[in-house]
């Protein structure tokens, strides 16, 4: 003899919504592989005595030895830094500053509408304007006047940096 019994559909999506919820269950309690301890140890061993390679040089080091492991757990079992491997180019520029002025030329329109050229030199030690010059006519021989007059003697800085987009000569000492 053959049993029926009535549920309402509620019921029914009830029951499946359960069995899905222990099917994966079921289905992720294993999770990922463990990493052996000697694994570890030579994933960490590698990163402090080569503090340049990232996480693809020591996975593809790894892979070579015949050592199967994806590139991600090797990133999270890498020693973690705290600082910069190199210095910033906010402390390059910091400890360099001494040396190095800046020279930019611009056009500026008159009331009249002529064109003045502006040129103007910054010192970046102490970020000041070692010269600031206007002309209506400039030229090579002007603009090396004005770099040899901005910096005396043996003043000169042990860089200038420039703009490429002016087609001036610059004085030889700063090429």
């Amino acid at each position: 003899m053959r049993a029926c019994i009535a549920v309402k559909p509620a019921t029914v999506v009830q029951w499946h919504r359960q069995g899905f919820r222990l099917f994966w269950r079921w289905r992720s309690r294993s999770g990922r592989p463990s990493v052996d301890r000697e694994v570890r140890d030579l994933i960490r061993q590698m990163n402090i005595a080569n503090p340049l390679w990232g996480a693809p040089r020591i996975h593809g080091e790894l892979l070579k030895l015949g050592i199967e492991i994806s590139q991600a757990t090797v990133a999270k079992y890498m020693v973690r830094r705290r600082g910069r491997p190199s210095p910033t180019w906010r402390s390059v520029l910091r400890n360099q500053a001494a040396g190095i002025a800046a020279i930019d030329m611009f056009v500026v329109a008159s009331a009249s509408f002529r064109l003045l050229y502006v040129m103007i030199i910054l010192a970046h030690d102490r970020r000041k304007i070692v010269r600031f010059d206007v002309t209506r006519n400039p030229t090579a021989g002007w603009l090396a006047r004005q770099v040899t007059e901005a910096f005396p003697w043996d003043t000169a800085p042990r860089y200038l940096l420039r703009e490429q987009s002016v087609n001036f000569k610059y004085p030889s000492r700063f090429n």
